[in-house]
């Protein structure tokens, strides 16, 4: 898939001991606080991919983030899937979540896109980088357990990693558990935590 989505970001290799956490579906009142506070508390910067509906919803907290010192990217208004959703509703949904969203930074969600729509984000929002990932925790996972989330991020990241976790309730039981945890292995390993 990788290969096919060639025009897609999915690790960086300019920095040797430098790894990308992300963070899909917020802003959430309460999750997002407590990822920022795990971010402070580790010196580490992340990027959030939020949705443009809960932006609107919560625009003290993607200030929040902001101000923090965080990057931010389009998640799409509603967090629609575009294996189902005809292009050019899945170009506007991506329209309208960029006026409450100001970036260069754009993932799908689900990393559902297809080709088509990928050279189409490209050709309709120029200078647009598609972030997918190397990493994904599984913490949206209700199936999986904590501990078993906390492996696959320990497992998998090396340097230059993009790494996704969400700050959504779905979420939540895996994430507040791996996240701490994580953050300090990632120190123990020397990694410096960068936004894209």
């Amino acid at each position: 898939m990788k290969a096919a989505y060639a025009n897609c970001v999915w690790h960086i290799n300019e920095h040797a001991n430098s790894i990308y956490l992300t963070f899909d579906d917020g802003p959430h009142p309460v999750i997002t606080p407590f990822v920022l506070n795990e971010l402070k508390k580790h010196h580490a910067k992340a990027t959030f991919f939020c949705i443009g509906k809960n932006v609107q919803l919560y625009p003290e907290i993607y200030q929040q983030i902001l101000d923090e010192g965080h990057s931010v990217g389009n998640h799409t208004q509603n967090h629609v899937n575009g294996w189902k959703t005809e292009n050019v509703d899945y170009y506007k949904n991506i329209k309208a979540a960029s006026k409450h969203i100001n970036t260069r930074l754009f993932r799908p969600p689900y990393g559902r896109i297809t080709y088509a729509q990928s050279l189409g984000v490209n050709r309709l929002f120029p200078k647009t980088k598609i972030i997918m990932w190397d990493v994904l925790s599984g913490d949206f996972d209700i199936n999986l357990a904590p501990e078993e989330c906390l492996h696959n991020v320990v497992s998998a990241t090396k340097a230059g990693s993009i790494i996704v976790f969400h700050d959504s309730e779905k979420a939540w039981d895996r994430m507040h558990y791996t996240l701490p945890l994580f953050l300090e292995h990632c120190i123990a390993q020397g990694w410096k935590m960068k936004k894209l």
